[in-house]
């Protein structure tokens, strides 16, 4: 059965182009000109992915991510016109799988579906180990739950991820090409930063203070780790 992709876009003539593009490439598609719009059928029906505009009129892109990850397990990857490197960060802060900026080469945007989709099936299939502790960090991989000193963090899909990777080697520095290949998948082909952004967004969830990082280091010119503290 085909994929089904939601692009939530209000340039109507965008919406037709990359429409054609990807049922040429065999997904199913809905559109609709309003995050509102975009939500509304989104409690209607199943998705696998979103395709989501930063810039909508009424709510935007970044409030529509907030509900669309508070509420379902559909990965985003935002489409945005502006350049402003702080929303994109913002918006994979928030939980944004990817982004890609306009305009874009609609293979480009294929390949990044694909590798987004995969690492979604990926995480579904992924948790099987049982719940095991680092430091005073106890990470439950078959429920996707965290919890530091014993209180619950909340972490989007990705960030766990990562510090289930990070934690699975913990003490050895793993180098974003690392990360990248066992979190996004070898097939991902976006920007490495993001890697930066989602270990610095983790840190603001486990470390004291983020600015001075003492679980999840960063060993220059090398990579990340993750270091043991507590208990």
């Amino acid at each position: 059965m085909a994929r089904k992709i939601l692009l939530i876009d209000d340039d109507a003539l965008f919406r037709r182009s990359l429409s054609f593009h990807l049922r040429q490439a065999g997904y199913q598609v809905q559109t609709a000109a309003s995050a509102e719009d975009g939500l509304s059928i989104i409690q209607d029906s199943l998705h696998d992915l979103v395709l989501l505009d930063i810039g909508l009129p009424g709510m935007d892109g970044l409030d529509a991510l907030h509900y669309i990850k508070d509420n379902t397990e559909i990965p985003v990857i935002f489409i945005t016109a502006r350049h402003r490197e702080l929303d994109e960060i913002l918006g994979l802060e928030l939980g944004a799988d990817d982004y890609i900026t306009k305009p874009f080469d609609t293979n480009i945007l294929l390949a990044r579906i694909k590798a987004v989709m995969r690492r979604s099936q990926r995480q579904s299939f992924s948790s099987s180990s049982d719940p095991y502790s680092i430091g005073d960090i106890d990470i439950n991989p078959r429920a996707h739950t965290v919890n530091l000193s014993g209180k619950p963090v909340d972490l989007t899909p990705i960030e766990f991820q990562l510090l289930n990777t990070l934690a699975q080697q913990v003490g050895h520095v793993l180098s974003t090409d690392d990360l990248l290949s066992t979190v996004w998948g070898e097939e991902y082909v976006g920007q490495p930063q993001v890697v930066y952004v989602h270990i610095r967004a983790l840190r603001t969830k486990l470390e004291e203070n983020a600015n001075r990082p003492q679980r999840v280091i960063t060993v220059r010119g090398v990579g990340y780790k993750l270091i043991s503290q507590g208990n």
